[in-house]
């Protein structure tokens, strides 16, 4: 006789306890922990480094959503709140010789050169959103740095990228927080997807009749000249899927990494003292505590065996970048241990393969100077709460806190 498989693990859609379940899984099973997501939906969680490694670079595991069994047979509810990640058009949902094409036009725009000709102007709004923060301390001398620092900083960025105006950028702000907030009701998700997918219109709309010197020009411009090169729904979905990364992992990555640094006074104090780097802060916090939970979504083209485990064709499968960060047989014993002075890893947090990351220097420039700037003038700053007391993000795919209130000067 046998014992009983293990009942699949249900994910927590408020985004509690996000670490736990991540050991949770790994100790069952690194390469493929099965979970059950909101909705009911059976999908499998990867949470070893190497077994995320060779999953994330498999030639048999794809992204297009057509290869989810699932969803092409009408099994996941409507107005899932994860139906965003598995549907969007885009690179993060492309295969193939159409992954090369959008990812091609993409990445003229984030080349080394042109990341590191943004630096003067990351500095300058850096300085500009610290000049004013003071003005949104609350009477009890706190300032939520997430919403006036964290979040203000990446989203500017990108959108300046891509020319979206201010009115467009604070309205898809909104709405990001219902799309990728995983206990959205369903008719909210569905009013938020048709919403977005107009805004994002009306700036196709007026970039196409006012062309100028920015990203989104230029895929409008690459799409006119040859129109089975990018369709409308690629457009949207690639501009979608840019304003969404672009500043969501920043800003939790700044968010956590304030979070790690408070926790760790001694930490802070090493790198202050010139004892390790404000880099070395930014790669420590993204092994550590990085943005995302887990990732959706990938799946087999074919039954494919991961570490000896078997995953079914058709799968959904979760990257869970939380436990590979912080997986002891890669980052060693004391791998839940927050150290800036730890020697360099490689972790898997911004991805592994053809879908890298194709922000992740911007992000770790802007992270890098916001973090420096921020403590090069509040040298003394501190958690206005005890950090197991800030709400977690409502998301199972990011893992930071909803709100950050600090005192600025202790």
């Amino acid at each position: 006789m046998t014992d009983a498989p293990e009942a699949p693990h249900r994910l927590d859609p408020s985004g509690a306890a996000q670490h736990a379940a991540s050991r949770l899984l790994r100790d069952r099973c690194p390469a493929a922990a099965p979970v059950l997501l909101p909705g009911d939906v059976e999908a499998v969680a990867v949470t070893g480094h190497d077994e995320l490694k060779e999953l994330l670079s498999h030639p048999e595991v794809a992204k297009n959503a057509r290869h989810f069994t699932a969803l092409r047979e009408g099994r996941t509810p409507e107005g899932w709140p994860l139906s965003v990640y598995a549907t969007v058009e885009g690179m993060t949902t492309a295969d193939g010789p159409d992954h090369r094409r959008l990812r091609g036009l993409v990445a003229r725009s984030f080349t080394p050169r042109r990341v590191e000709g943004l630096r003067p102007q990351v500095e300058l709004l850096t300085a500009e959103l610290l000049d004013g923060l003071p003005e949104f301390t609350e009477p009890d001398g706190t300032v939520d740095l997430r919403e006036h620092f964290a979040y203000p900083l990446p989203m500017n960025v990108i959108c300046a990228l891509l020319g979206v105006d201010g009115a467009s950028r604070d309205r898809l702000h909104q709405l990001f927080r219902v799309l990728l907030s995983t206990d959205s009701a369903p008719e909210q998700i569905v009013e938020a997807n048709r919403e977005t997918a107009g805004v994002f219109a009306r700036v196709v709309a007026a970039h196409r009749a006012e062309p100028r010197d920015d990203l989104t020009s230029a895929l409008v411009a690459a799409r006119d000249e040859d129109g089975d090169r990018l369709s409308e729904r690629e457009l949207a979905g690639t501009l979608l899927l840019l304003t969404v990364a672009g500043h969501e992992t920043t800003m939790s990555l700044v968010t956590n990494a304030v979070r790690a640094l408070c926790t760790h006074r001694e930490q802070l104090e090493a790198v202050l003292a010139g004892a390790a780097t404000w880099q070395a802060v930014v790669e420590e916090t993204l092994r550590y505590d990085g943005p995302i939970g887990f990732f959706p979504f990938r799946y087999p083209t074919s039954d494919i065996s991961l570490a000896g485990t078997v995953i079914t064709r058709g799968t959904p499968v979760l990257a869970g970048y939380l436990g590979a960060g912080r997986d002891p047989r890669a980052h060693g014993a004391d791998a839940d241990r927050f150290d800036v002075t730890r020697p360099p890893a490689a972790h898997l947090s911004f991805g592994h393969g053809a879908h890298f990351c194709i922000g992740a220097p911007l992000a770790r420039m802007e992270a890098a100077i916001a973090l420096e700037a921020l403590f090069a003038r509040h040298p003394r700053l501190e958690l206005a709460v005890r950090d197991e007391e800030l709400p977690p993000r409502p998301s199972l795919v990011g893992n930071s806190r909803s709100v950050l209130p600090v005192r600025l000067d202790g």
